[in-house]
């Protein structure tokens, strides 16, 4: 039962796993404290107000409602998401196009009429048996004019 678990715990995609966990709360400890530091103040600046609006309130009757905290929430998790964005999935989308060579597209494939064998659908004359392909059923009938 153990070396099940312990099969289990070293496996590759496991221990990966752990360690993007890790590395994605340091990461989002970082981003959170850039936020807060410099773009919350940003925000504060830009409208005239702290940039803090955790004590906003309002009340209704005798009941308090604390819309600030919400408030801070949502403009902390809208820079969070922006600025992983942009210093972040942009980068590295960037990279990987660099990287990453543009894939060809799959050339369109029929079978030639009279042998059978696998042809590029674009052909004029199969490369097997040397059969005319040009405007036969699933070729088109392109340089049926140019051959004459």
């Amino acid at each position: 039962m153990f070396n099940g678990f312990r099969s289990f715990l070293l496996r590759g995609n496991v221990v990966d796993l752990a360690v993007g966990i890790v590395i994605g709360a340091a990461f989002t400890a970082v981003v959170t404290g850039f936020v807060t530091a410099f773009l919350t103040p940003l925000i504060g600046v830009a409208t005239g107000a702290v940039g803090d609006f955790s004590k906003q309130t309002f009340t209704v009757g005798e009941t308090t409602f604390p819309y600030g905290a919400f408030l801070n929430a949502l403009i902390s998790f809208l820079l969070v998401a922006a600025v992983i964005y942009f210093a972040v999935v942009v980068p590295v989308g960037r990279l990987q196009a660099r990287f990453n060579p543009v894939k060809d597209q799959p050339v369109a494939k029929a079978d030639c009429p009279d042998c059978l064998s696998i042809v590029p659908a674009a052909a004029i004359r199969c490369a097997f048996c040397t059969s005319d392909l040009a405007g036969r059923p699933g070729f088109p009938a392109q340089a049926t004019a140019s051959l004459h």
